[in-house]
């Protein structure tokens, strides 16, 4: 190891993420693009992490902000992508994360629904297939947003069913709407429109649109990694495989098309940063945040060491690895919190760092209760320390 490579302390990956996830105070986003793009892309799987992680992020403005984003200026667009999950992205950066990652996702999404229609035995086919998802796009057309039980009702094909593992212990018989809409959506032909329900809710409507603009799939993995290690360099080869979910291959072209320079961690390790952006970052304002399950500050990094206590993780995380809702101080992860039915929001500190934190805490809840006002939270993937605080 070169002892001539800068240092990049854990003191200073905090300072980063305050400021460039925009969690400072002073730093906080004027539109909700702004507030993805400082992360790269929001989470969506839950409906309710996507506002709330914009909310963290924003100065100013309630759900109807990041509804108008989603539903109005599209501003802001939901992709199946890294990981095989469910991100929001600005529409700046939609195309390349649709050319990098979600491509490739729907390829795979069409042959496997490809050798579940052969495996049936109906002699269902990729024919079919076709004429089901042009009927499916015909009745959004005519008939404007739809929810998926809508568009079954619209379309005869969409209420085919098949049966999955004939002969075998898993076998099962499904319908296919699900799926033919999955696949519409991977493929950018759809997108997800206003919910039934608040913004709480993950009952989308659909509406017909036109796919991304093709970028070659080298150049759109180039500009996410190289926007991946603004947001949360230093960070190394092994993190930006997980978050993306790429090959191995697919990371170090990528990442040796960026160019990026090499540090060190004040525990010894080498890391990744930006070309030309080691130098020191400077301590934003002491600040303060409550951030939903799923926010990409918990879950930016494979190693979260440097803002995430070992000890803490079996209380705020799930079995599956899903991080849930958080206390931050300064960059790092002090707690828990969750809103219990009556729309109280509780917490509970982990670690003590001083008065200061507390009371910033206790502040910056008094904010989130504000801005949810009469909706109510509950996390999909649950944790210990989430379910004890609403018990």
């Amino acid at each position: 190891m070169s002892p001539s490579l800068p240092i990049v302390t854990t003191a200073e990956r905090r300072h980063r993420l305050g400021r460039r996830h925009r969690l400072a105070p002073s730093t906080r986003a004027a539109t909700v693009a702004e507030a993805a793009d400082a992360v790269v892309a929001l989470h969506a799987t839950d409906a309710a992490t996507l506002f709330l992680s914009a909310r963290a992020r924003l100065a100013e403005g309630g759900p109807a902000l990041v509804e108008q984003a989603l539903y109005e200026d599209v501003s802001l667009v939901r992709l199946l992508s890294m990981r095989r999950t469910l991100f929001a992205v600005s529409g700046e950066l939609a195309p390349y994360v649709d050319s990098s990652t979600a491509r490739g996702i729907a390829v795979k999404e069409r042959s496997t629904l490809l050798k579940h229609l052969d495996e049936d035995g109906q002699g269902l086919d990729s024919g079919w297939l076709a004429e089901a998802e042009a009927a499916a796009l015909e009745a959004l057309d005519v008939h404007g947003p739809c929810t998926g039980s809508q568009l079954s009702a619209a379309v005869p094909a969409l209420r085919q069913k098949i049966t999955v593992g004939r002969g075998k212990k898993y076998e099962a018989e499904t319908g296919v709407a699900t799926r033919v809409i999955r696949l519409l959506a991977a493929d950018g032909r759809i997108r997800r429109d206003r919910p039934r329900g608040s913004w709480t809710s993950s009952q989308f409507r659909w509406v017909h649109t036109d796919p991304w603009p093709a970028v070659p799939p080298a150049e759109a993995r180039t500009e996410i990694a190289r926007r991946w290690l603004h947001a949360y360099g230093p960070a190394t080869e092994a993190d930006l495989k997980w978050w993306t979910g790429w090959t191995l291959t697919e990371v170090r072209k990528a990442l040796a098309a960026v160019g990026p320079d090499q540090v060190r961690l004040d525990d010894g390790r080498t890391a990744l940063v930006g070309p030309d952006d080691a130098a020191p970052e400077p301590a934003p304002e002491p600040w303060a945040a409550l951030l939903p399950g799923l926010d990409p500050s918990g879950m930016g990094w494979a190693d979260r060491g440097f803002h995430l206590d070992p000890a803490h993780r079996p209380a705020l995380f799930d079995y599956a690895g899903n991080i849930g809702p958080t206390v931050w101080w300064n960059g790092e992860i002090v707690g828990g919190w969750a809103q219990r039915a009556d729309g109280e929001i509780v917490w509970r500190l982990l670690a003590d760092r001083g008065r200061a934190a507390g009371e910033s805490v206790a502040a910056e809840a008094a904010r989130l209760a504000r801005w949810v006002g009469e909706a109510r939270i509950t996390p999909r993937f649950r944790t210990p320390l989430e379910r004890e605080l609403v018990a």
